[in-house]
């Protein structure tokens, strides 16, 4: 059986560092939180971000505007927060409504700011290896194996997904740690094949369960980035599944994530990271 990651007790243990790092600095990190409408997913998620961000000894500010928020609106709101002294950290909640235009609000955030590594000049600066804040679920999935496989130079890593948010920001940090890096994505023949030949796996498509545990090669390290809500056992009830069948790829893996307790709290985790680093100056 593959030996699990545990991304809970892993982010608690850097929200603990976070937190003693913030009590030496004499004043409190601003991060600002934008949420747009009545999503009840997205409400959820900023009230843990909310809660994570005062627990860790930062200011929280968050902005909750109503669906009818303009574009024009929702822009000078954002203006306003870069040039807010005590705000050292934004993150608009996405997705926003439907009459918004999500990329535009995401790259008027100032990229010093970003801590949620989203604008196109968070991303130039991670293709090009340059500092900058990185988008916290990929480095979260970095920093889980880091602390198992210390040397990554060299390994073959099969990124399945190729979006924005983690395919290719996590393909652009394997890359910076010398490992051979394959994206594959809905176009890619024989994908079982190729992920059979991962010395690292890192699936991020959004598939309940569609990676088997024959799709993995003997002992690689699988990380799941995915959390589907799919039918549970009880009639009405719902369970979280990643998008790696987990009973089966544990058979054959050397390392992984499970869903929910891997990926997951790493996020808010490297949040309060880039959080801290912005309010330091200290773009990594």
């Amino acid at each position: 059986m593959a030996d699990i990651i545990d991304g809970k007790a892993f982010a608690a243990t850097l929200l603990a560092a976070i937190t003693a790092e913030v009590a030496t600095l004499g004043y409190k990190p601003g991060l600002a939180v934008v949420l747009v409408g009545d999503d009840p997913a997205s409400q959820v998620y900023v009230a843990n971000k909310i809660k994570t961000t005062i627990q860790a000894g930062m200011a929280s500010v968050h902005h909750r505007l109503p669906a009818e928020t303009t574009q024009p609106e929702l822009l000078t709101l954002v203006r306003h927060l870069n040039t807010d002294p005590t705000v050292h950290g934004i993150l608009v909640q996405l997705p926003l409504p439907k009459h918004l235009n999500a990329d535009e609000v995401i790259n008027t955030i100032h990229p010093d700011k970003d801590v949620d590594g989203l604008t196109v000049v968070s991303a130039g600066r991670l293709a090009g290896g340059l500092p900058g804040l990185v988008s916290c679920t990929p480095l979260g999935c970095l920093l889980l194996l880091q602390d198992r496989i210390p040397d990554l130079s060299g390994l073959h890593a099969v990124v399945l997904g190729r979006s924005n948010l983690v395919g290719k920001p996590i393909a652009q940090l394997l890359l910076q740690q010398n490992c051979t890096v394959t994206i594959a994505h809905s176009r890619t023949r024989d994908l079982a094949a190729l992920c059979r030949t991962a010395d690292i796996l890192i699936a991020a498509v959004g598939r309940p369960e569609m990676v088997r545990g024959d799709w993995i090669k003997p002992g690689a390290a699988v990380i799941d980035v995915g959390i589907n809500r799919v039918p549970g056992a009880t009639p009405g009830k719902t369970k979280l599944v990643g998008d790696v069948a987990f009973a089966e790829a544990a058979e054959v893996a050397g390392l992984i994530t499970p869903v929910p307790g891997g990926v997951g709290p790493m996020t808010i985790a490297i949040l309060l990271r880039n959080t801290l680093h912005a309010a330091q100056g200290r773009i990594p």
